[in-house]
């Protein structure tokens, strides 16, 4: 870690920091050094350091345990505010924007998809299917989200699939806020996997259509 300069110490503080976090020199649930080792490599004092963890950890990147020490948990604060923003969508907000991510996964991986997508597709339905005929809504909810994300991955594109998993947390609310209807037996799944298998896109972009039509009903 390098040492920095005396002006605007808290401001290069909170930008060193950040810069090893980003870099991957502290990983995500890694403890980071503590506040007096910090203040010696950063040739500064601890206050200054102490003001730069409470910044960081307000954006999301860090979050201190009272007596343990300070933990990164996240590197992308654009990430961090775009889950934050996830988890007060609207549930019709949430289907709306699926419209446009859920279609064209399914219609990208209708032409792109390998065996191996497919057999990702088919061990996640699988979970998905049992789930449902135990009444589990949690491992439901899991289990299609993770189809969800499969699909995406099917697409090889992988601005796409960031996105996708960026909504993950959201889209798991999602299902389980439909409750029991969640857990209605249906096609429509299989029926979207079955159209990617066979390379058909328009019939996967169909499916889609109906699913998202089906879940927006359930609101």
């Amino acid at each position: 870690m390098r040492n920095v300069a005396r002006t605007s110490l808290v401001d290069s503080a909170i930008e060193e920091l950040r810069r090893e976090i980003a870099s991957g020199v502290w990983p995500v649930g890694t403890k980071i050094p503590s506040e007096s080792q910090l203040a010696q490599s950063l040739g500064m004092s601890r206050l200054s350091v102490r003001e730069a963890v409470r910044v960081l950890a307000h954006a999301g990147l860090l979050h201190t345990r009272q007596g343990d020490g300070t933990y990164v948990t996240a590197t992308d604060e654009s990430k961090i505010a775009l889950r934050r923003r996830l988890d007060t969508a609207a549930a019709m907000d949430i289907i709306d924007v699926r419209r446009g991510l859920d279609l064209v996964a399914a219609r990208l991986a209708a032409g792109r998809r390998t065996e191996q997508d497919l057999a990702a597709m088919r061990e996640a339905l699988a979970r998905r299917d049992a789930s449902g005929r135990e009444g589990d809504l949690d491992g439901f909810a899991d289990a299609d989200v993770d189809f969800h994300l499969r699909v995406a991955d099917a697409a090889h594109n992988a601005l796409l699939g960031d996105l996708y998993r960026s909504m993950g947390d959201a889209l798991r609310d999602s299902v389980r806020d439909q409750e029991q209807a969640a857990l209605d037996p249906d096609s429509s799944h299989a029926d979207l996997l079955q159209a990617i298998a066979d390379g058909d896109a328009a019939r996967a972009v169909a499916v889609c259509v109906a699913i998202l039509d089906r879940q927006e009903r359930g609101l």
